[in-house]
């Protein structure tokens, strides 16, 4: 870890005039204090989400922050690849590049199996197949963009109980709330470091990377395993009881996706996040990766499969490590 990111905060953070930004999941949470940071920092942002009305609640929140801030808010539904699609066409249309794209969004846990309206589990759909659809429809964008930069979110989930499970990757046989989370961000990481990779082989010209924000207090510990019930989920109680310990707020659980996003030292294909108790709260810097995430093998074998599911075919999408 850099002496640097140790000590790191939004007043480190460069100016962003100018820079044109788009934060998928911005309405609330991590998302949304992203969203303001950046918009304080000078930053044209757009935010995305799925609920119109708390788009607009966001706005005239980020507004009342920051009156001078450039914001505005669009629908985008990542569990809906059409949607996806038209939302990029929309974008590339409206705008002539993009320079800061931070992959957010996300769903946790829900106890019961969902599925996206093209009929992936809901947690891998929306959480990794919709940000790397969305990528790729943006690429053209993003590389007429100023410096461009890809920052996905992932978790600690990505060591601790994760694989590709390429014989199930829906969770059709056997669904399993938290190892189905933990593959999505597993392949969260894995398309970071390989976009990286392919940026590098075909001259992209783009530095993606990754952050995680620790134990951050947002909805998303709740909202996800309230799905499909009418009562409470025992995930609520837990939450409750290990927050005053364990968890940071979501300002701070911010700073490693503002760090990635914006720091002159945030590498390729680097990723980050918070330094104490087991990385779940504290100062930003480098976050440990795990072994499967490492490996190239296997993030090859993921963009190939993922390009099938999503209809989206990248440039020279030969695998770069051959």
């Amino acid at each position: 870890m850099s002496a640097t990111s140790a000590t790191w905060t939004i007043r480190d953070m460069p100016p962003q005039k100018g820079r044109r930004v788009l934060i998928t999941g911005a309405t609330g949470g991590l998302g949304y204090e992203t969203a303001l940071a950046l918009a304080q920092a000078g930053a044209d942002v757009l935010l995305t989400g799925r609920n119109p009305a708390k788009g607009q609640q966001a706005l005239a929140r980020i507004r009342a922050y920051c009156p001078a801030a450039t914001i505005r808010y669009a629908d985008l539904d990542l569990a809906d690849l059409g949607a996806v699609t038209a939302f990029a066409d929309c974008l590339g249309n409206e705008q002539e590049g993009l320079d800061l794209l931070v992959n957010n969004a996300g769903v946790m846990t829900p106890p019961v199996r969902h599925e996206t309206r093209d009929g992936f589990e809901l947690q891998f759909g929306t959480n990794y197949l919709g940000h790397f659809a969305l990528t790729g429809r943006l690429l053209p964008l993003l590389r007429r963009g100023k410096a461009p930069r890809i920052v996905n979110l992932s978790s600690g989930a990505h060591r601790l109980l994760a694989d590709i499970h390429f014989d199930d990757l829906q969770w059709r046989t056997s669904y399993k709330p938290w190892r189905a989370y933990a593959q999505s961000k597993l392949a969260m990481i894995l398309f970071a470091f390989e976009l990286q990779r392919r940026s590098n082989a075909f001259g992209w010209g783009l530095l993606s990377n990754a952050a995680h924000p620790g134990y951050a207090v947002t909805d998303l510990q709740t909202s996800g395993p309230r799905l499909g019930r009418s009562r409470p989920h025992p995930m609520a109680w837990l939450t409750r009881l290990m927050q005053p310990l364990m968890s940071q707020s979501a300002a701070k659980g911010a700073l490693p996706t503002l760090f990635a996003a914006t720091a002159p030292e945030a590498r390729p294909s680097g990723y980050y996040g918070p330094q104490d108790m087991f990385e779940l709260k504290g100062p930003v810097g480098d976050a440990r990766v795990g072994d499967k995430a490492r490996d190239p093998a296997l993030a090859a074998r993921l963009w190939t499969i993922s390009e099938k599911l999503t209809g989206v075919i990248w440039p020279n999408h030969q695998p770069s490590f051959v």
